[in-house]
């Protein structure tokens, strides 16, 4: 259980680390082009980002692929993926930038896995991807002393 009342179907899980797997050899290409995304619909994310890029990219995937792999056992993650929300107030991050980087995650993958991104493919990592950011965004507001909005789920 991620939190009161959120879990993960062990299909979904599943399916998002199966695609994942898919993904793993392009990483750094899935990257440039999350980030492309990422700053183009949402502008205001680059200023976040001062430093080398190729490096952001690099540890990107390297999240993305610890959280994955521990999709099945949230007890391992739920506290990197907290800190990760507590050390994201402090570059500026804001509950709107969860959902662009959602959005722009969710379309990396389907450029990547073309026909492989299949509807449930999508809802699971759409249910991954929320239930994480809500774990981040909860973790930011203890941090913060204040609650930041509940993003949806990207589409």
């Amino acid at each position: 259980m991620f939190l009161k009342g959120d879990t993960m179907h062990a299909a979904q899980v599943q399916l998002v680390q199966s695609t994942f797997e898919q993904v793993r050899p392009l990483v750094e290409a899935v990257a440039a082009m999350f980030y492309d995304r990422l700053f183009a619909i949402d502008p205001s994310t680059r200023p976040l980002f001062k430093g080398d890029l190729q490096k952001q990219c690099l540890m990107l995937m390297s999240a993305i692929g610890l959280v994955v792999n521990g999709l099945d056992r949230p007890e391992t993650i739920i506290p990197m993926v907290q800190n990760m929300g507590q050390r994201h107030v402090g570059y500026g991050v804001t509950s709107d930038h969860y959902t662009s980087v959602g959005d722009a995650l969710l379309w990396s993958l389907e450029q990547v896995l073309g026909a492989s991104f299949t509807p449930e493919v999508q809802a699971a990592w759409v249910t991954a991807y929320g239930l994480l950011a809500s774990i981040m965004q909860a973790a930011a507001a203890e941090t913060t002393g204040a609650a930041l909005a509940t993003t949806p789920a990207p589409a």
